[in-house]
């Protein structure tokens, strides 16, 4: 075993930097709290390059006594603890005295401070080595300037991303500590601008608006709740108002910002039975509770907490943020929409046919006529995409919906195979019933009569019906199926957008529509509007982390849109545009899934038999992209153990 060796303290330091300093952010969130520790009222965050390569904090707080200074960088020095009882009640943000001596020893710091009737001190450090140490003239409080952060580590500055995504990530920590702390007037500064600022004023309410905008707050409804020593407030949005992520929900534990899944699950778990599938409520939900009650020392950013009691802290939140659901006034408001153009009338030679006159009585050209005008008739509410999906389907599949007849029984394959070949112009034979076009191959199309021969053999099926507005029921053999037909048409578009690795084809709005997303969301998708162009997006930057959306991809609906840019930018902080080939997968996800017919819309006979058809002839819709199952399967078997049958 090699010989065991005590690490050198600067490389000890490093290990301990890593820990708690991950990047700019991070940085600025340990100075901030140690601003609001010293009892500042007015702290001023300015960044350049990310914070990268300039960062400075500024309070006017108590300020340090200058023989204190060079002390505050050792590690483990701290003026908020004195004995070990004093870990088992924390009350202040910072504890450890890791936070200077870890940000010092990756960077150069220049510090400036001043108590009240002292003389001011100033110090330069390098690597956590104190260089330069003389007085200063300065005002009452601290002012910290950190440059070239990592200077010192290039294996962790070559894990930093783009300016524009730390810029982000240091004004969503600032943003925190505003929510957290409404009686503290946070400036955010970034390359010269402006870009965050609150009035300091205690109102909680108002540092919501100042900080995620208008219309989050506006949507907003207040919650307050008692629980045996427990005290909640905050605001909480109402069902009507969701989000598709949940980066929007702000919980603080006696003025920390944490994340908790305890706390997470208590709040949706208020909104049940309340919320679509797929969204999430907002929050900003402030907790506090006595300090022997809770634990903040379970991780190195102090972001995690533990509760003594879960299930109190479980019930104060929960029926805290329902009873301010219960109370919420009024109904959602209706939005009218600007009335669209008009549709073209149908061709005469389409809408000259009679209901009763089927495919089979017209010519060749008649019903290439017809099939044209349905492919072009205005979409029908409120499923317009099932209608799109297939009218818009690859070559080797147009038109797939004209071609349905309304009809429930499934015909034999042998049978499609004599039924699908269109006669010539000249032959007087009808057309023939178009309801079970063969399966398309990727090889140019040969003539009907070759096509027809590759079908494979089906299996007889029947449509039963439909429950729930969601499941349809099929019977095949000696059992019951059940297709998610929100499931099978995601995989359908999701295997239709995949197949051609083209731009996908994209609309352009009318009249742009906002998208509100938090900093870091509306950073990220400007960062990558170039990447996003090709998936039919088209954004601008409007400001206070609002994004224009001028152009769409073709597969979405309108009222999707907004959910759908959430999505992609949750997917693009993840991680995965370090692989185009995932982020690709996982735009096309977000894409398929937002333009998907929805759990609980009706579907029109026509429409969800050219669904079935399509799952059912095809081997690749067995899950959609997500992984789950798009039809299950109940035998005859298991329905007669369960009537006791066998």
């Amino acid at each position: 075993m090699p010989k065991i060796l005590q690490l050198d303290r600067h490389v000890a330091d490093l290990i301990a930097a890593g820990e708690v300093v991950e990047r700019p952010a991070s940085a600025v969130k340990e100075l901030v709290e140690n601003a609001v520790d010293a009892g500042a009222s007015q702290v001023t965050v300015e960044i350049q390059n990310g914070g990268m390569t300039y960062l400075r904090v500024t309070d006017n707080g108590c300020g340090i006594a200058p023989e204190d200074a060079e002390t505050a960088f050792l590690r483990h020095a701290t003026s908020k603890l004195r004995t070990k009882e004093d870990l088992a009640a924390i009350g202040t943000l910072g504890f450890r005295g890791e936070a200077l001596a870890a940000i010092a020893s990756v960077s150069k710091i220049d510090l400036l401070t001043k108590m009240q009737d002292q003389e001011g001190v100033s110090l330069h450090l390098e690597a956590g080595r104190v260089l330069d140490h003389a007085p200063a003239g300065c005002p009452d409080g601290t002012t910290i300037v950190v440059r070239d952060l990592f200077y010192n580590t290039p294996a962790r500055m070559k894990f930093m991303k783009r300016d524009s995504v730390e810029s982000s990530q240091v004004a969503g920590a600032v943003q925190r500590q505003a929510l957290a702390h409404p009686d503290v007037a946070f400036r955010l500064i970034k390359d010269g601008e402006t870009v965050l600022q609150t009035a300091g004023n205690g109102d909680l309410h108002g540092t919501v608006y100042q900080v995620f905008g208008r219309q989050l707050a506006t949507d907003m409804v207040e919650v307050r709740s008692q629980w045996e020593d427990l005290k909640l407030f905050g605001f909480v949005t109402k069902p009507t108002a969701t989000r598709g992520n949940r980066n929007y929900q702000q919980f603080f534990v006696n003025g920390r910002p944490v994340k908790s899944k305890l706390m997470t699950a208590a709040l949706e778990e208020a909104y049940q039975n309340q919320l679509m599938v797929g969204r999430f409520p907002s929050c900003v939900l402030c907790l506090t509770l006595p300090n022997d009650a809770v634990d903040v020392n379970v991780h190195p950013a102090k972001t995690e907490v533990k509760f003594v009691n879960e299930r109190a802290v479980f019930d104060c939140l929960h029926y805290g943020v329902l009873s301010a659901l219960n109370k919420a006034p009024g109904r959602p408001e209706m939005q009218l929409n600007a009335p669209k153009p008009a549709a073209e009338p149908a061709p005469k030679a389409a809408a000259a046919k009679p209901k009763s006159e089927t495919f089979r009585t017209m010519s060749a050209q008649d019903y290439r006529t017809f099939v044209q005008a349905l492919e072009e008739r205005p979409k029908k509410a409120p499923a317009p995409e099932v209608t799109r999906a297939f009218t818009e389907a690859p070559k080797r599949q147009t038109g797939f919906v004209s071609q349905v007849p309304p009809v429930r029984e499934h015909v034999p394959a042998a049978q499609v195979r004599q039924e699908v070949q269109l006669p010539k112009p000249a032959a007087p034979n009808p057309a023939p019933a178009p309801a079970a076009k063969p399966a398309p191959v990727r090889e140019p199309a040969p003539a009907p009569e070759q096509t027809a021969l590759d079908l494979p053999e089906a299996a007889p099926y029947r449509v039963v019906g439909e429950v729930l507005d969601t499941y349809i029921i099929l019977e095949q053999g000696d059992a019951v199926l059940f297709m998610d037909k929100h499931a099978a048409h995601e995989r359908i578009l999701f295997e239709k957008l995949k197949q051609d690795d083209s731009p996908i084809m994209a609309q352009v709005l009318l009249v742009p529509l906002t998208a509100n997303l938090t900093q870091e969301e509306a950073a990220v998708i400007l960062d990558n509007r170039v990447l996003l162009e090709r998936y039919g997006y088209e954004v601008e930057d409007f400001g206070g982390g609002t994004v224009l959306v001028r152009q769409i991809p073709a597969e979405l609906d309108e009222s999707q849109a907004e959910s759908a840019l959430e999505q992609l930018a949750a997917d693009l902080m993840d991680g995965t545009s370090s692989d185009p080939k995932s982020l690709r997968g996982a735009m096309l996800h977000t894409i398929a899934c937002k333009a998907a017919i929805k759990a609980g819309w009706h579907t029109e006979p026509k429409e969800r038999d050219a669904l079935v058809r399509q799952v059912m002839e095809r081997d690749d819709i067995k899950y959609c992209p997500h992984g789950r199952p798009v039809i299950t399967t109940l035998t005859k078997k298991q329905l007669e153990k369960q009537f006791k049958r066998a």
